[in-house]
């Protein structure tokens, strides 16, 4: 019976380690192998059917990796007219409920197209939306479905339906910035680096997005490009390159961060590179981002004067 026990035993710790050391990013290979030896759930965040009027979209419905729950992108987010507002506690347990998700410590593998940089900050956002949530075995298929297929493995199209779960959720504080917290980084009562994810004509404030109230950024940020992440594909480069460019930044352990861009989705791609890759323990996102910022009216930087916006949507016209 002891040798019986002690079997069981080992054979638990072995697959609880396989899981411990699939770490934030698996490649397909990875993940391939995991499917074959545990219980692993796949969240394929990608619309489930084509929009009307779209064509040769990829879709849940035309493909997925078998066995995948579909939880489309939309459902973690916001309203159109602030698309980066955290959903409340009440809505995220009924999603999470809705797609079979019954265990804070249930393997979870987020699934994405792979299309390129901006398609990586989803599945970084939900893993963000996920870990603050108290989930604890999370993964993002590094390179999305277009690696998985890229490395020989098949689709299918056969439909899931989760078994509902009774498992309540609410949002954790740990990587959680607010509206207040950066108002007292702004105000100087705290201290953090504002770090905007954006591409330089954002943070400069000669872009804004269609539902911001205004160009610009907040004041006293540093910006460093979500993109500068990546290699050649859309998968993101390797922990260890992240590491090193983090340090070559100037990113160190202590630092206190807070990850914003407009709508908190490129921004979860910075804050997924310098707190689960890098280690950055104290690195927070700001969901709502410039989109939510702006549109309360609070004070920001490198907004443009009447000239320069005139010349602005001149240059956007031609």
């Amino acid at each position: 019976m002891k040798l019986l026990t002690y079997a069981l035993t080992s054979l638990f710790l072995l697959a609880s380690t396989a899981i411990a050391e699939l770490g934030p990013l698996a490649s397909p290979e990875q993940l391939n192998s995991e499917l074959a030896a545990n219980s692993v759930t796949i969240l394929d965040i990608r619309a489930t059917a084509a929009a009307e009027g779209e064509e040769n979209v990829n879709t849940f419905t035309a493909g997925h990796i078998e066995g995948s729950v579909n939880a489309p992108y939309g459902l973690f987010r916001g309203p159109s007219d602030n698309p980066g507002q955290l959903r409340s506690d009440e809505d995220l347990t009924t999603l999470v409920r809705q797609i079979g998700l019954s265990d804070l410590s249930q393997p979870v593998v987020i699934s994405y197209q792979g299309a390129n940089v901006t398609d990586f900050g989803a599945a970084a956002r939900v893993y963000w939306t996920l870990k603050s949530l108290g989930f604890t075995e999370l993964s993002i298929l590094n390179g999305g479905v277009n690696a998985w297929i890229e490395a020989g493995y098949s689709l299918s199209t056969d439909a899931v339906a989760p078994a509902p779960s009774t498992l309540s959720v609410s949002i954790q504080s740990d990587w959680l910035a607010t509206v207040d917290d950066v108002q007292a980084v702004v105000s100087g009562d705290d201290t953090a680096l504002l770090l905007d994810a954006r591409p330089e004509n954002f943070w400069s404030g000669n872009s804004s997005h269609p539902a911001a109230a205004r160009p610009g950024t907040l004041p006293q940020s540093q910006y460093f490009e979500h993109a500068n992440w990546f290699g050649a594909g859309p998968a993101v480069i390797d922990a260890e390159a992240v590491r090193l460019l983090a340090e070559a930044e100037g990113f160190a352990q202590n630092d206190q961060l807070v990850s914003f861009c407009n709508t908190g989705h490129w921004a979860a791609t910075n804050w997924f590179a310098l707190s689960e890759l890098a280690g950055i323990e104290n690195v927070k996102l700001f969901p709502e981002s410039m989109v939510g910022w702006s549109n309360a009216g609070y004070e920001m930087a490198n907004v443009p004067g009447p000239v320069r916006t005139l010349w602005n949507q001149i240059k956007n016209i031609f």
